[in-house]
């Protein structure tokens, strides 16, 4: 049984626009417009996208904050609609991280209050409040007033509370925005454990550094449909994009070859190519370079980013 399995999603808004001072008209946004998609358990899902794509709906439809228009959702083998309450039971969702807390309560009694409402005993709530206080890196600002926290400690408390009752799936929407490079960092493998461990995340963020990285299959959505799926790599080979290839030249000067030559940050001759075979031609280049007798230095091999995949397939 798949972690999340959705076929034919539609969710549209009907939206004001203003046309003058005094007249308007409206118009149909379509947020999710015919989509269909399935997620292994226990796998980092990333949906990405532009602003405006429907990634929060679609987020929100999942975690049944959202009824769809048409369609049907199940996670954990659960209906969204019709057993919501069941989907609530094994999920985790973190959304805007200054919403749903308490301002004159500490982090810790925020997180305690949710764990009772999980139905956790208090000296169970307790226990594992502190727990996700230091697994988040909040730590000893667990004592201090929700009102008092930086965007980023908020943001890592919304993370703790959506793991307070050990959900199967939870899902991320922009988990690191906010945070410093090194809670980011923390939060990142933070994901992987989880991942590690069987629970399955579904997330979604601008970052793609962060979604390459983390990510066992990515989706791209654009204007409320799927354009593209796969894992980074898949992705990249299907678009056939450009590897970047260096190879250093033991030499006091650049010799005669068919690629361009160009001096080094250590003074060396550099060989420099862009290639979509970069295996093949690596070796092809290398053993030029041993057979006119000259010794290798550093090698370089540069992959395509899962920027320029993004790029690419929104441009289409």
């Amino acid at each position: 049984m798949k972690a999340i399995a959705c076929e034919g999603l539609r969710k549209h808004y009907r939206v004001k626009v203003r046309r003058g001072f005094f007249n308007h008209e409206y118009s149909v946004i379509k947020a999710l417009d015919d989509v269909s998609l399935e997620v292994e358990r226990g796998v980092i899902f990333s949906l990405v996208g532009p602003n405006g794509a429907g990634k929060t709906t679609m987020v929100k439809v999942l975690s049944t904050l959202l009824i769809p228009d048409a369609g049907r959702a199940e996670v954990g083998g659960y209906d969204v609609v019709r057993q919501a309450n069941r989907v609530r039971e094994i999920i985790g969702l973190v959304l805007a991280p200054d919403k749903g807390f308490y301002a004159r309560l500490t982090g810790l009694e925020n997180l305690i209050y949710y764990g009772r409402l999980y139905g956790l005993s208090k000296e169970e709530s307790t226990r594992r409040a502190k727990e996700l206080l230091d697994l988040t890196g909040l730590g000893e600002d667990g004592m201090r007033l929700f009102e008092e926290y930086s965007l980023g400690m908020r943001a890592k408390l919304s993370i703790a509370k959506a793991l307070i009752n050990k959900p199967e799936i939870v899902f991320l929407d922009e988990p690191t925005i906010g945070l410093d490079p090194l809670s980011a960092r923390r939060i990142r493998q933070l994901i992987k454990d989880l991942a590690a461990k069987g629970m399955t995340v579904f997330m979604t963020s601008h970052n793609m550094w962060e979604v390459e990285n983390l990510s066992n299959t990515v989706t791209v959505i654009k204007s409320g449909r799927i354009v593209a799926v796969g894992s980074p790599s898949e992705l990249k080979e299907r678009l056939k994009l450009s590897y970047r290839i260096e190879v250093e030249i033991i030499a006091d000067k650049a010799p005669d070859m068919n690629q361009p030559v160009s001096i080094g940050e250590r003074g060396y001759p550099v060989v420099t190519m862009t290639t979509n075979k970069p295996s093949e031609d690596l070796v092809r280049v290398i053993d030029e370079i041993r057979g006119m007798g000259y010794l290798i230095g550093m090698v370089r091999v540069q992959e395509p980013s899962l920027e320029e995949v993004l790029t690419q397939v929104l441009s289409r």
